[in-house]
């Protein structure tokens, strides 16, 4: 398959040429839905942030975003929006179909690119827009939000340390619930617009944060569901994940769950962590329970620390934009970007051969998942 390049992405010689360090990062927004209002808002926290330009295919949805923050100019298209405007940073806020070749664009450009999750629809084109930004120099942040937030980090800091001793089982649960008005929009449960269904629009937020938390996958097995929406795409997946440390986890994806919840728990020798929220956690939504022969003292040692800050978008891109003024890479936050993909991919590898497991090395050799995510689904409604 013959794709384009990042020369051809924009007309010849409108890619910048390479420049020192802003000292304010003149930020764009494509795409002005709800998520978007999310950037807006971290961009206005930042003191060394400027929106400057939103677009919307919707051009009247764009002027209404653009009155509520500040008046940013408003273009029709990104490619308008690029050449009269020279951003120092896009926000990607749009379906996941159209992330490719608007990071691509961006990128020739001149422009760092902050992508909302999932970052592609498939693992070739994210492939295209890494290898585009190594080419501009430029830097790809994605949005997994639910990485951030000082309990994240400091669960992530004991397991890495090995103080709560070798982690052997997790759970991964997305339960949650859309109703048929959501897939009414026409985009959505479709796997040529879509992408895929609740597993790589919902589950990939707590896959992500499993794998910030647990490290390099080495085994899928997968099955994907369709219970009860009128979707092409499935509305509930289960899966079999083994890490390459050995923790065996289950993760469970679902559009289709009244009582909705977002849940990790993982066992360990000495302890379980466990997490449960919905959108977004703070230090109340964690805990750690020490085994029984664990010492008090030891486990006193594992406390949360008392100033929390929360998970979301204003941590995760107040992080970015310091690190873009500095020329410093990337917070863990918002880097290796492919591994929840790559898991994803992988679920729907496994249910297209019927629940076989798919490794790495397979996944990296695919026929067919690494461009496209497409797999069989049972009907069950």
């Amino acid at each position: 398959m013959t794709r384009p390049t990042p020369a051809t992405a924009l007309a010849a010689g409108t890619a910048r040429e390479p420049m020192t360090r802003p000292t304010r990062l003149r930020c764009a927004i494509v795409g002005t839905g709800a998520v978007a209002h999310l950037h807006a808002r971290a961009v206005a926290a930042h003191p060394r942030a400027t929106l400057v330009a939103v677009t919307n295919r919707h051009r009247p949805k764009a002027e209404a975003f653009a009155a509520q923050w500040g008046g940013p100019a408003v273009y029709d298209n990104h490619q308008d929006l690029l050449a009269a405007e020279r951003p120092d940073v896009v926000l990607i806020c749009t379906p996941p179909e159209a992330h490719r070749q608007q990071a691509l664009d961006s990128f020739a450009a001149g422009a760092h690119v902050v992508v909302e999750k999932p970052p592609a629809a498939s693992l070739d084109q994210l492939d295209d827009m890494l290898a585009a930004a190594r080419a501009a120099d430029r830097q790809l942040a994605v949005v997994f939000q639910q990485r951030t937030g000082t309990a994240a980090a400091h669960v992530r800091r004991l397991l890495q340390a090995g103080a709560l001793g070798r982690p052997l089982l997790a759970q991964c649960l997305t339960l949650w619930h859309r109703d048929a008005a959501y897939f009414a929009v026409p985009w959505r449960g479709r796997w040529q617009t879509e992408g895929g269904g609740t597993t790589l629009g919902h589950g990939i937020h707590q896959l992500d944060l499993l794998a910030f938390l647990l490290g390099d996958w080495a085994e899928v097995r997968a099955q994907l569901w369709r219970l009860a929406r009128a979707t092409e795409t499935e509305d509930v997946s289960t899966a079999t994940i083994r890490f390459a440390s050995g923790v065996i986890a289950n993760a469970v994806s679902s559009a289709i769950s009244p009582r909705q919840t977002s849940s990790i728990r993982i066992d360990t020798t000495r302890a379980t962590v466990s997490l449960d929220h919905l959108y977004g956690h703070g230090l109340d939504n964690w805990s750690i329970t020490p085994a029984p022969d664990v010492p008090p003292a030891e486990a006193a040692g594992w406390a949360f620390p008392p100033a929390a800050e929360a998970s979301g978008h204003a941590p995760l891109l107040r992080d970015v934009f310091d690190a873009l003024l500095q020329g410093a890479p990337l917070p863990d936050t918002a880097a290796a970007g492919a591994r929840a993909l790559e898991i994803v991919a992988a679920i729907y590898a496994s249910a297209d051969a019927g629940g076989a497991p798919v490794t790495p090395a397979a996944l990296a050799v695919h026929p067919t998942h690494r461009r496209s995510f497409r797999s069989q689904v049972v009907d069950l409604r």
